[in-house]
């Protein structure tokens, strides 16, 4: 399935949001860091950078967090999927128009400009999980195939072959040690 341009954006900010709980120092424990962060997330609109505008961004990221299968392998099923966006787009009152900005085509807004931004963002990352559902594919979301990273990644591949995030240098590490195997096997 292809997703439309800003479905994958979102989806990719969530993946970002989410691997933010693994960063060190974590960005959002303090305002300098997460007006840092912010810079290079895609959310228009208001953003006053305020401490309470981060703990609610922080307190999003956790429930986003459930989107992802457990490091475990345990993942939420369509069901729980659903529940969780339900309560978003209600939770946010969310209302979809479409809008033109920044040098963006067309395309879907839910909440308005001035909402609290993390409103918008569990919004509109609520709308982009909706195509997953709607396509069942949310075995998209996953996690990092690395044996020593649990980060999230969002794999919007035509073949679902996406294995590694983006976060660790985790494929490079991963092909670089199968080639040293293979290399150590031959001349053994």
């Amino acid at each position: 399935m292809e997703f439309a341009h800003d479905t994958q954006v979102l989806l990719a900010a969530a993946a970002a949001l989410v691997n933010t709980r693994r960063a060190e120092p974590d960005p959002l424990d303090d305002v300098p860091g997460f007006a840092g962060w912010l810079a290079g997330q895609p959310y228009s609109g208001r953003r006053s950078g305020s401490d309470d505008e981060r703990r609610a961004v922080r307190a999003l990221r956790e429930r986003l967090a459930g989107l992802w299968p457990a490091p475990d392998g345990d993942g939420p099923d369509r069901d729980g999927t659903v529940a969780l966006v339900n309560t978003l787009l209600a939770e946010t009152d969310a209302r979809p128009h479409l809008a033109r900005h920044d040098g963006w085509d067309w395309h879907l807004h839910v909440t308005p400009q001035d909402a609290p931004l993390a409103d918008r963002m569990g919004a509109e990352i609520a709308m982009s999980v909706v195509d997953l559902v709607r396509g069942d594919d949310l075995s998209r979301l996953r996690r990092c195939a690395a044996d020593d990273c649990d980060a999230v990644l969002v794999d919007l591949s035509r073949n679902r072959s996406k294995r590694f995030c983006d976060t660790g240098n985790c494929a490079n590490r991963a092909h670089v040690a199968a080639y040293r195997a293979r290399r150590a096997t031959r001349t053994s």
